[in-house]
This record gives C-alpha cells, sequence and structure tokens, in this order.
C-alpha cells in the first residue's frame, strides 16, 4: 500500500511539474515575426513616363517587340527611371523568343542602371537567372 501511494505521488507531482512547465512555455514564448508584406509593383503607377507618351506606349504595347523597339528608339530619352527600365524589362520579355541576343543586351543595360533601392529592382531580379 505504501508503494501505491508513493507512485501516485510520483505521477502526480511529475504531471502538475509538467503543467506548470507548459504554462511557463507559454508565457514566454515569443510570437512569431510577422514578415512584411510583399510589395506589388504595378508598372503603370511608377513616375517617369510623361503623360502625353502614355497612349502612344499603350499602342507600342499592342504591336509587340517592334513597337515596343520602336517606342523606344523614339521616345526612350523623354522617359525616366524606374518606368523606362520597367518599359525595357517588358521589351526584353517580348523579344526573348525571336531575338534572344537583344534581350541579353536590353537586360544588361537594366542591371547596370538599377540600384537596390529602385522599385523595379525586384523584378530584374527574378529575370535576372533567365537573361544574364
Amino acid at each position: 500500500m505504501k508503494f501505491l501511494i508513493t507512485v501516485v505521488i510520483a505521477v502526480g507531482l511529475s504531471l502538475g511539474v509538467w503543467q506548470v512547465y507548459q504554462f511557463w512555455l507559454k508565457d514566454h514564448q515569443q510570437p512569431p515575426a510577422a514578415a512584411p508584406p510583399e510589395r506589388v509593383i504595378n508598372g503603370e503607377q511608377l513616375e517617369g513616363l510623361p503623360s502625353k507618351l502614355q497612349p502612344m506606349l499603350e499602342a507600342a504595347q499592342q504591336r509587340g517587340a517592334v513597337g515596343l523597339r520602336e517606342f523606344l528608339s523614339a521616345h526612350g530619352k523623354e522617359v525616366a527611371d524606374p518606368r523606362l527600365a520597367w518599359i525595357q524589362l517588358d521589351y526584353v520579355l517580348v523579344v526573348a523568343g525571336s531575338d534572344p541576343a537583344e534581350a541579353r543586351k536590353v537586360f544588361g543595360q537594366v542591371k547596370a542602371r538599377l540600384s537596390p533601392e529602385s522599385p523595379v529592382y525586384p523584378r530584374m531580379q527574378q529575370l535576372e537567372k533567365t537573361y544574364d
């Protein structure tokens, strides 16, 4: 009988210690840090494109690689970064199927010009493995 009482007390103390330990862990665990939400960038929201060129850009985009190439050669000096970089990356994606060398050349120009602070930098990084 003494042995049974000793076992019951030992089991009870063990369970009590376990409950106190679990309670202590819950109070002292730090909640997982929430990851900052990724900023989704839309090229049309970027600054650098004069409003008078917006309709011309839309028409050029509908014409594909040829239209974007002509737009960039005719109006590239009027468009500033970060919008210029975005348009050039659009051109890289469109021309890659027909002229990979041209795509790599334009991508290299954009990569050399962009800094990590640029809003277009994450998009450039996504394309880097393909066009570098």
